[in-house]
């Protein structure tokens, strides 16, 4: 089994860059290509950012932020990101004639045995990977920010071979990541499906002005958060009493909602340029806070939280 050393990292943007980095920490060289050129600037000054984050927090210490840094190059067309690749990580848009497009690249220059690896949330990827490849490619699919949640779904493709499977369990089990292998596709895994469902009840919540951003984030995050995080919600149900999950589900007196692939809160947002922490307000106002800083406040939490799991396990 030969261990994936060289990576072309194909889109640098808000994931991009984050797997660029997940895999200079693990001792892969990387090249990260976007074709937009402000992503291209943006990416080393994000890794940058997330890397004296992981310092600062004794998760990595500076001789490993340095090598780290060092072994992240960005270039500017597929083709030169690709050419002696072992592994290519496609992490461009969720849209099919883009990656369709991006996969065509790839198989041009990509040596016969590189392994392709999609980190697509819903999409099944593998009709758009063109045949010759079908064998050496696969989904990783990563939860952001990928360098402190380590978390990573593998799936095939119906033709993968069961040993690309196995190398890339590997290669991510060594770098100290949480590797689940699915036997086959499934949409949404099961993090983004549950994530999904509860996206559901929140977007009716606010559509339907019965609570607010705040109420619903200090529901997850004094309620939820810590019970999930100990245990999961199945070992939560367990302590809570399987006879209690049964009344619970046979009183409830509302109708769960339905996927109506549309919420009108989230459709105003978006209208009025309220996107995200990228353009500095979504559901909250982040003011003007840069981006780097804003999710180096968030690693740092993630960080300190992460710490703080890792003592209870076992205990």
């Amino acid at each position: 089994m030969k261990i994936p050393e060289t990576v072309a990292m194909i889109g640098a943007g808000l994931m991009g860059h984050a797997l660029a980095l997940v895999h200079a920490l693990g001792g892969c060289r990387v090249r990260a290509q976007d074709s937009d050129p402000a992503a291209r600037e943006r990416a080393p000054v994000l890794i940058d950012a997330a890397l004296a984050t992981l310092t600062e927090s004794g998760a990595v210490d500076a001789a490993e932020a340095e090598a780290a840094a060092g072994r992240v190059e960005v270039v500017t067309d597929i083709a030169g990101a690709v050419r002696d690749a072992d592994l290519v990580v496609e992490a461009v848009t969720e849209n099919r004639d883009i990656k369709r497009d991006v996969f065509a690249e790839i198989d041009a220059t990509a040596k016969a045995d590189a392994i392709i690896a999609s980190n697509t949330s819903h999409l099944d990827v593998f009709p758009l990977v063109p045949k010759n490849r079908q064998g050496r490619s696969l989904i990783a699919h990563w939860y952001t920010p990928p360098y402190i949640v380590d978390l990573v779904d593998l799936a095939p493709g119906p033709e993968t071979a069961p040993e690309v499977m196995e190398t890339m369990r590997v290669l991510y089990a060594g770098c100290g990541k949480h590797p689940i292998v699915f036997e086959r596709f499934i949409s949404g895994y099961v993090a983004n499906r549950l994530q999904a469902a509860m996206n559901l009840e929140i977007f009716r919540l606010l559509d339907e002005g019965m609570a607010t951003a705040e109420d619903i984030d200090g529901s997850i995050r004094h309620g939820l958060a810590l019970r999930l995080a100990a245990g999961g919600q199945l070992e939560k149900l367990d302590y809570t009493g399987l006879e209690m999950a049964q009344r619970a589900l046979a009183n409830r007196t509302y109708t769960p909602p339905e996927p109506a692939g549309r919420s009108k809160t989230l459709d105003e947002l978006v209208e009025s340029g309220r996107t995200g922490v990228m353009a500095g307000a979504g559901f909250y106002d982040y003011g003007d806070t840069s981006p780097a800083e804003l999710f180096r406040r968030r690693d740092a939490k993630l960080l300190r939280l992460k710490k703080a799991l890792q003592k209870t396990e076992g205990g």
